[in-house]
């Protein structure tokens, strides 16, 4: 945005304000407000509403569809633009019935209402006359009532054109015109998926979170046998005194329902983007979750879990007291009792075993400071580097690949970049379901802008759908792919010389590593045909800013950090590292897998990446904490995936595990079982009693995010703050006040009282972090690591240097080697598995109060037609999976969305889940277990067929309906349409 200024002259007077912006908004800089309705920020100028009507050069203009410039002059008082807007008002509001006191949207989030009072309409001037629909309660999360909809249109673009689902339309020729799904007139069923960033936007009641249905309010909650009543009651009054003697009564209740409500902003508490809104609360009702234009990573988008699954807050599964196991069953414990027997357990393993034999695993899902408080507690008390999280699973690999090409284990840019891009390259991540936020703005990015996609993937998700080109790849040879695609730069003059000549090392010895990369051997291993793969090399060659990103479908192989590495490789040879628009982005699965590892809950780093294998190093975290350098050890430690191996042969004696499912999470379930079971000691610190958790000697309870206070790192490397919500459950507490006290126990009394003086003395001694403070992240403030001692973030990587010993990237050599594990006679078939948009890993939280579980509540294995057809499989017939480890029971799905011999499930649901199937083969770089790599056999179950494994409401069994904007014109071609202030025949219509 320009910070240009302008005068405008508006009724007369000159007012100065930005240049080329909505006019609306300059006039609001300007402590000036201009009636209006469908006007909204965030969308393009909808001209639907007819409310905000001025004069320019004799005209009637829509003021929406203005934007300041110097020497504009309008006038909003002139007799025929003031008659325009009440006209435009009288229409909005036969569409829509006013009982604004027992409404639960009177909160003061209703335009409508707010614009209706402050134009001061003496009365509703044309009778409110029902549309001939039902209201939609379909969806578990929010309701449509046509009755209340006054047709701006607000939700169409926000769906078509921010979210770019492209579900809904409205069809201004239809006799009672109103919003579709679809084009039909259900929600369940359509396409919608419950991203709520409709609802977000109405201007009205018309589209309603179920949770503020139906006690947001003193008198909404009454039975519709008193409501209806009261409201024709109050209608025929209304006629007699006017509309301001009602509306002022409105305000009034609408003032008293703000005293009650708390608003408070938070941070997403599931996947890596980040998003962050506000939450709305009275008590502990959570009435509704709403974002905000400020929010630096979302704006108000939201997905189905941030905008609505939050139901574990108050579920009555929640723990909320500490728990100590005696005679195998789990009885109450206080707080005192707990900690000291804690206490005084590890203290003794580690006198008895040695340091090494405790190993700790932080959350993912924890904030910043309780990550850094878990490692200090492993490093400082315990002496030992053995501190891990869940990104083993997941995103080391991604990480291992970025040190060894450019040096920092994170996003090389952020969002903006991302949406630069001329071409992004998604391999083996299906963004759409895993990271739908970001998905939206490349979706509009895509729409809006042309940018081209090139989607590589097994698997035929909504993001290969739209691709400009999609590689349907043999599972587990990415590296080939995209090692042959440097390869073909450099052969075809693609490569950016200059680039790599000043800024990158062994570019010659890792051309020649290049030579068996030939596009024809690719074809043979990945099984994509020649002419394709030629096709998208030179949709590479001729971008001129590229961005890869990438997930679980590179990292959980065998050797993922290689493919990793591959993928990092070819931006270097292309020159697309350190400008905007460019670079590698390893999409970020937890909400705060990012900052546990950037703060230190890893075996070979302290928070910062700072080595702990250097002496130097050593010393100087030594200093800080106030320890004898020789406490803390200079050998790396175990990651978790050795922690339950070593566990198994009695090495690891106890652990201590904060906030992770690692008993459903891990490879091979039955050996992570039997690992817990021969600890000696386990502690298990969440919110549930978890699989994990069943195996524990004490549970402790802590709490979610919106109990607590702190900062996460998002996938861009965006450190946020959150503040409480609301006060913990029960009595669970806070995490970093567990390990605060824990520590204390175990005597070392630290003494914080405030998790802000925890990033204070992370701040202080790890380089990445030195300005962040809580002072710089107050309100929708954030920063990107790392961050000067000045506070200035680093948005864009790599712009000057690279963050090696010289300042220069590495371009890596790697060879070609198959997945450890590949189908054979016995075991003929290739499981994929991974992620859905509704369900969050062990769905522990997302699976609280079965709104979430409704969508998709049922495990299913995904079959290609061909293999369906081969094996006489329908849909819902049941099968058994085996593989070399154990079986699971499903029924099946048929779709296009897999091909061939390979299946698909989702990591999420059965007792054990994908891991009873899954193995003990990982990348020996960084020990990711191997989940992608899975051989199974299929064989039917003679069982009844299970009807809808995937119900007909879910939906992926929509078909989506794409238009450029919402029609107004149809609206405006309408015979019984004229413009105002001229009187509408039938207002309720248009």
């Amino acid at each position: 945005m320009s910070l240009q200024k302008c005068t405008v002259i508006y009724d007369g007077k000159a007012l100065v304000g930005l240049a080329d912006i909505p006019l609306i908004d300059f006039l609001e800089s300007c402590n000036i407000t201009l009636p209006h309705v469908c006007y909204h920020p965030a969308l393009a100028p909808l001209q639907t509403c007819d409310v905000c009507w001025v004069e320019q050069q004799g005209k009637r203009v829509r003021g929406c569809t203005l934007r300041s410039q110097e020497g504009m002059v309008l006038n909003s008082v002139d007799e025929q633009a003031r008659a325009a807007r009440e006209e435009g008002m009288d229409r909005l509001l036969a569409k829509h019935e006013l009982y604004c006191t027992v409404c639960e949207h009177n909160t003061g989030d209703c335009t409508l209402h707010n614009t209706m009072v402050d134009m001061h309409i003496p009365i509703q001037r044309y009778a409110y006359q029902r549309k001939p629909y039902v209201k939609d309660d379909s969806n578990p999360f929010y309701t449509y009532d046509p009755d209340q909809c006054i047709l701006c249109g607000r939700c169409v673009d926000a769906c078509q054109n921010v979210e770019v689902n492209e579900t809904l339309s409205i069809d201004f020729t239809m006799d009672h015109p109103r919003v579709l799904w679809d084009g039909g007139d259900r929600i369940a069923g359509s396409s919608c998926v419950s991203c709520g960033h409709c609802v977000t936007v109405c201007p009205c009641n018309a589209l309603l979170e179920k949770s503020m249905q139906p006690d947001a309010g003193p008198f909404t909650s009454m039975p519709a046998s008193l409501k209806r009543p009261l409201i024709d009651i109050v209608k025929t009054l209304e006629n007699a005194t006017g509309a301001e003697i009602i509306s002022g009564i409105s305000v009034i209740d609408t003032t008293l329902r703000q005293q009650e409500i708390k608003r408070t902003k938070t941070v997403y508490t599931y996947c890596g983007v980040g998003c962050s809104f506000e939450m709305w609360t009275r008590d502990r009702h959570l009435l509704k979750v709403q974002p905000v234009m400020d929010a630096p990573v979302n704006g108000i988008s939201t997905c189905v879990k941030g905008k609505f699954a939050w139901d574990f807050i108050n579920s009555p599964q929640r723990l909320t007291t500490p728990l100590i196991r005696e005679n195998d069953h789990f009885r109450a414990a206080s707080w005192d009792e707990a900690l000291a027997l804690v206490a005084r357990k590890l203290l003794e393993t580690r006198d008895q075993y040695g340091p090494d034999s405790i190993g700790f695993i932080g959350s993912s899902k924890g904030s910043n400071e309780e990550a850094y408080l878990t490692q200090k507690i492993a490093r400082a008390i315990i002496g030992t580097n053995s501190v891990d999280n869940s990104s083993r699973y997941c995103q080391n690999p991604a990480t291992e690949g970025l040190f060894r090409t450019v040096g920092y284990g994170g996003d090389a840019g952020t969002l903006a970049d991302l949406v630069q891009a001329d071409l992004v390259i998604i391999v083996g991540s299906n963004t759409a379901e895993n990271h739908p936020v970001i998905a939206a703005r490349l979706k509009a990015a895509k729409k809006h802008h042309g940018q081209k996609w090139l989607v590589v993937d097994p698997r035929r998700h909504e993001m290969a759908e739209r691709a400009d080109a999609y590689l349907r790849i043999r599972p587990g040879t990415d590296l080939v792919w995209a090692s042959a695609m440097a390869r073909y730069m450099f052969d075809h003059g693609y490569a950016d010389d200059a680039f790599l000549a000043a800024r990158v090392n062994h570019v010659e010895e890792y051309r020649q590593s290049l030579a068996p990369f030939t596009l024809d051997y690719a074809a043979q291993v990945t099984g994509l045909q020649e002419d394709a793969l030629c096709e998208s090399a030179e949709m590479i060659g001729h971008a001129e800013r590229v961005c890869i990103i990438w997930a679980m479908g590179i990292t959980q192989h065998s050797h993922g950090a290689d493919a990793s590495t591959a993928l990092s490789n070819l931006l270097l040879v292309t020159g697309n590292y350190g400008r905007p628009g460019t670079g590698g982005y390893p999409m970020r699965g937890h909400n705060n897998v990012q900052g546990v590892s950037d703060f230190g809950c890893l075996k070979n780093f302290y928070p910062g990446y700072e080595p702990v294998s250097d002496p130097q190093v050593r010393n100087k975290w030594a200093n800080a904490w106030g320890v004898p350098a020789e406490h803390l050890s200079l050998k790396v430690g175990q990651d978790n995936f050795m922690m339950v191996e070593m566990a198994r042969s009695d090495t690891i004696r106890a652990m201590y595990v904060i906030g992770e499912e690692t008993a459903f999470s891990d490879a091979d379930a039955e050996n992570v079982h039997q690992g817990f079971t021969n600890l000696d000691f386990l502690v298990v610190q969440d919110l549930f009693l978890s699989r994990t958790a069943q195996y524990a000697d004490v549970v402790l309870p802590g709490c979610p995010s919106v109990e607590k206070e702190g900062t996460f790192v998002n996938t861009e490397r965006r450190i946020q703050h959150f503040s409480a919500v609301m006060t913990p459950l029960g009595e669970s507490r806070p995490d970093w006040l567990i390990l605060t006290q824990l520590a204390a126990c175990m005597g070392h009394d630290w003494g914080y009282r405030h998790p802000g003086e925890i990033m204070a003395e992370a701040a202080a001694i790890a380089e990445s972090f030195a300005g962040v403070s809580y002072a710089r992240l107050e309100g929708w403030k954030s920063q990107i690591w790392p961050v000067s001692a000045d506070g200035s973030s680093t948005p864009l990587l790599y712009t000057e240097r690279f963050n090696t010993a010289d300042g220069r990237a590495t371009l890596f050599p790697l060879r070609w080697q198959p997945p450890a594990e590949e189908p054979d006679a016995l075991y003929d078939l290739t499981l994929d598995n991974g992620r859905m948009l509704e369900h969050f890993q062990s769905t522990n939280q997302s699976g609280q109060g079965g709104r979430t579980t409704a969508l998709s509540p049922h495990w299913y294995v995904e079959v290609s037609p061909e293999l369906a057809a081969a094996r006489s499989l329908n849909e819902g017939d049941w099968v058994r999976l085996i593989s070399r480890r154990g079986t699971q029971e499903l029924p099946v799905v048929v779709t296009d969305r897999v091909q061939g011999t390979v299946l698909f499930i989702s990591i999420h649901q059965g007792k054990d889940g994908v891991n009873a199937l899954t193995g003990e083969h990982h990348d020996p770089a960084v020990n990711t277990p191997a989940y992608k790599e899975v051989a199974v056999r299929l064989e039917p179950v003679d069982r009844p067929p299970f009807p809808d494994p995937l119900p007909k409401h879910n939906f992926r069994h929509g078909k989506r309906t794409p238009i450029d904007k919402v029609p107004v014109e149809d609206k405006w071609r309408r015979s019984d349409y004229v413009e105002p202030p001229a009187k509408a025949t039938h207002p309720e219509k248009c």
